[in-house]
């Protein structure tokens, strides 16, 4: 059978005109934009130089050339930075409609946040809102879920800023999923709250895709890099176990998060420990709250897979309802352009019904996509 999918992690690979098109002329400059050195083509802003072109842009490529990122655009298939031929690559992998994440900017506009110049900073983030709300989107309008970025520098702008995109019809704000590594409050703290306020009026759903903060799991200087990269879900474990015990959704009993490609097995057993933490320390350790961090998992949180065997098992124990797919094009993880088979065999014997929420029911409630 064919299944109706919609992902809700996949990743555009800006093109070269986003930020010249939309800065002021005297900006331009110092703007984001690329230039070319021997073979190579780099993004550029400030006056410095980005390490590689295309984020880990490696879909259409054999496993075996995964090594290294792209080094130009005529490196990557087209769908990569063309909404017009994602679409046709949507179509052939089976794929209904798709959540994007900025590459350039990083996840949440983490980028931007390293400005010097925060006006820059500020118009630039605009600028990339309006590429997705103005540009991408409206492409297709019925394949592509809006998604944008904000200001970490400044909560109050960008609660503004998720207002003003909410009003153009924006569903999704990228957040950063452990704010304290670049040297911001944490999610403890209350300077959030004008996004947290901002966000459940607007009905904005947070994605929180792990290593936004540049901080992922590390067990060793001479580690290789591939037990960083078994271990990546344990981010998104974290950064869920810090939203379910802080005061945010006691204070915005609303709001609504989602861990980006952070699979989901580890689901059940993080939601025990924190429930037994919860009971055993609540009351010396102030968690004062009258509901479980298990309850505020199941209001509050979403989860979402790309090939999860354990977590498919285990998906009553997660709750039907809370389990999104996605499938992280053109990242490597990425099950494209087999999404359909590799989905088919995820889901032997699982009833019409609970596949029907997990492959885009729940995504389509939650995002409220498409719209009426």
């Amino acid at each position: 059978m064919a299944y109706d999918l919609i992902s809700v992690d996949d990743h555009i690979i800006e093109p070269a005109n986003v930020w010249t098109d939309r800065l002021p002329e005297r900006l331009r400059d110092a703007g984001p934009h690329v230039e070319s050195d021997g073979d190579r083509e780099f993004w550029v802003f400030e006056g410095e130089r980005t390490e590689t072109m295309g984020l880990n842009a490696v879909a259409g490529r054999d496993k075996e050339d995964f090594s290294t990122d792209p080094v130009r655009f005529s490196d990557m298939i087209p769908g990569c930075y063309d909404p017009l031929e994602r679409v046709k690559d949507m179509d052939r992998d089976g794929v209904r409609a798709s959540l994007g994440f900025p590459t350039f900017p990083r996840f949440a506009g983490v980028r931007f946040a390293d400005a010097k110049d925060k006006n820059l900073a500020d118009l630039c983030v605009s600028a990339w809102n309006d590429f997705a709300l103005d540009e991408w989107c409206p492409t297709a309008p019925d394949r592509f879920i809006p998604m944008v970025i904000g200001q970490l520098w400044n909560p109050e702008a960008m609660g503004e800023e998720i207002r003003r995109c909410a009003g153009k019809g924006a569903r999704a704000l990228s957040f950063c999923e452990n704010p304290a590594v670049l040297g911001l409050p944490s999610l403890h703290s209350d300077y959030w709250d004008p996004v947290w306020r901002a966000a459940t009026e607007t009905d904005t759903v947070l994605c929180m895709h792990i290593g936004t903060s540049g901080k992922m799991p590390h067990t060793a200087d001479d580690a290789p890099m591939s037990v960083g990269i078994a271990l990546a879900p344990t981010n998104a474990q974290s950064a869920c176990t810090d939203i379910l015990m802080s005061r945010i959704p006691i204070e915005f009993p609303t709001i609504k998060f989602v861990m980006s490609e952070g699979g989901i097995g580890w689901v059940p057993f993080a939601l025990e420990r924190a429930d037994y933490t919860w009971d055993r320390h609540r009351h010396w350790a102030h968690l004062d709250a009258d509901i479980r961090p298990s309850e505020v998992f199941d209001r509050n949180v979403w989860v979402a897979f790309i090939d999860d065997v354990i977590g498919m098992q285990l998906r009553h124990e997660i709750g039907v309802h809370k389990i999104m797919w996605e499938c992280d094009y053109p990242h490597s993880d990425s099950s494209w352009p087999h999404s359909q088979k590799r989905v088919a065999e995820l889901l032997e014997g699982v009833p019409a019904d609970e596949a029907d929420l997990m492959t885009h029911g729940n995504a389509e409630k939650l995002f409220r996509f498409p719209s009426a």
